[in-house]
């Protein structure tokens, strides 16, 4: 897999067409991921008998806490995605070398300390989630295994970002399909053919996130341009690790907020009982592929934006702005339009229990009210990062879903204690965040600022010369 091969030219030529061979390979991609945990979910729904629901709400559980954990620091990635992007553009061969370099590295460290964290404090971090006794063991079991392989799983979104801030997503794209096909073998195989329960789906999902980073670093270092790499420059180097965090850590902190106002809810739902949590952790992995036709627009954003700032085009960041929410609403839409269509057909391949189903489809209802809110949340983010500016979106994301989220079941929930009273959480932080991002936009206006900085460097040399 060549990866000059593959790009995707972002500095000239139109960009409609180009948003979209950049966005759908990046949306296939985050939907086959999402098939890891999906998979999982359904093979323990349906391949271990009494234990079903249980095995399935253990891992439903795991997800807000896997999330906050992992998304935190897969949010640190984005920066990469930026510096890259921007070299690009600026076509500075020895930044996109370094940015390379110090992101590798930093995936490890970073993978390696969360795993002694995890292993450490599993029990703990598990048991303040009002997970039921019986789905403690399984849960706490299905934890211990996902975090024994979070270097690989961190490995793979650093090395994703390199791809993406170059301009190719279809390599990625090949990689995961081909561990998303591994996945699904060594899913059968552990629960049907070995007995295993959770933890066989979770070594499965770590097996081939293993292989999906393998595959991706093998073609970096047969590239010929300048994001090969080699052992010999594998380090950190400072400047570049400022770089990628002054965007990274920001968007690392979006991404957690994001999580954690999610774990307030989850341990609200895990009250309900494991029907409301076998339910709900089915809808998530359905809900999440339409969410994940919606990033990709969002990052589509990023890279097209840091690509043209780097090389000095603010029109075109414009334009790849505006483009990036039209094609990604009318997507979005498509994507809804066929879960809802057959949304109580695919809630039954997690698990046949017709109460469950009408409890999932019921979340699907109403999170899908929200995504015209979510769309353009994350495409102003997205618009605002391909600048630099990632604090911003950070801040007023703790403010409209944290702050929003928490206070909703700390105060309204208790008041109706029912499912659909938590499921009003959603478009209320969403369209808040929404319209608070919006502002910041407005107030920001970043493209008009760099056109009046390019614009006044040659007046300045003038009056130097």
């Amino acid at each position: 897999m060549r990866t000059d091969q593959r790009r995707v030219n972002m500095l000239s030529g139109s960009l409609w067409d180009k948003i979209l061979l950049y966005a759908l390979p990046l949306a296939a991609t985050g939907i086959l991921q999402q098939l890891f945990n999906a998979a999982d979910i359904a093979v323990v729904g349906r391949f271990t008998g009494e234990l079903g629901e249980a095995a399935m709400a253990a891992v439903g559980a795991n997800s807000p806490i896997i999330g906050l954990i992992v998304n935190a620091f897969i949010g640190v990635s984005l920066g990469t995605n930026v510096v890259i992007a921007k070299a690009v553009g600026a076509d500075d061969k020895p930044a996109i070398s370094k940015t390379v370099h110090t992101s590798i590295v930093i995936a490890c460290i970073i993978g390696v300390f969360l795993t002694c964290i995890g292993e450490l404090f599993a029990v703990q971090i598990l048991s303040s989630q009002n997970v039921p006794a019986e789905v403690l063991p399984m849960a706490v079991l299905y934890f211990r295994v996902y975090m024994a392989g979070v270097p690989v799983v961190l490995l793979y979104n650093f090395v994703s970002a390199i791809f993406r801030g170059i301009g190719n997503t279809r390599t990625p794209l090949i990689a995961l399909t081909v561990s998303g096909v591994l996945n699904v073998i060594l899913n059968l195989l552990f629960v049907i053919v070995l007995h295993m329960t959770v933890s066989g789906v979770a070594l499965a999902t770590v097996i081939s996130n293993g292989v999906s980073s393998a595959l991706l670093l093998r073609t970096l270092s047969k590239s010929r341009g300048a994001e090969r790499i080699r052992l010999s420059a594998m380090r950190i180097d400072r400047k570049t690790l400022i770089r990628i965090l002054r965007i990274g850590v920001p968007a690392g902190i979006q991404a957690a907020v994001f999580s954690f106002a999610n774990i307030i809810i989850q341990s609200a739902i895990n009250s309900l009982g494991k029907i409301v949590m076998a339910a709900s952790s089915a809808a998530f992995n359905i809900e999440i592929f339409a969410y994940d036709v919606l990033n990709s627009f969002s990052q589509a954003c990023t890279t097209f934006v840091g690509q043209n700032y780097g090389a000095g085009q603010i029109r075109r960041c414009k334009r790849a702005f505006l483009l990036s929410w039209l094609e990604g609403a009318a997507a979005t839409a498509s994507a809804i339009a066929l879960i809802l269509l057959f949304g109580r057909q695919i809630l039954s391949v997690f698990n046949p229990n017709p109460e469950v189903i009408e409890i999932g489809y019921l979340r699907l209802i109403i999170i899908f009210m929200s995504y015209f809110f979510t769309l353009s949340y994350e495409v102003m983010s997205g618009y605002l990062r391909g600048f630099g500016i990632s604090a911003s979106p950070a801040a007023l994301t703790v403010i409209g879903i944290c702050g929003i989220r928490i206070t909703w079941i700390m105060y309204f929930f208790p008041q109706d204690p029912t499912f659909r009273r938590i499921l009003t959480a959603y478009p209320i932080s969403l369209s808040v965040t929404a319209l608070l991002i919006g502002c910041a936009l407005l107030i920001a206006h970043p493209a008009a600022r760099e056109k009046r900085l390019t614009e006044s460097e040659p007046e300045k040399e003038n009056a130097n010369g």
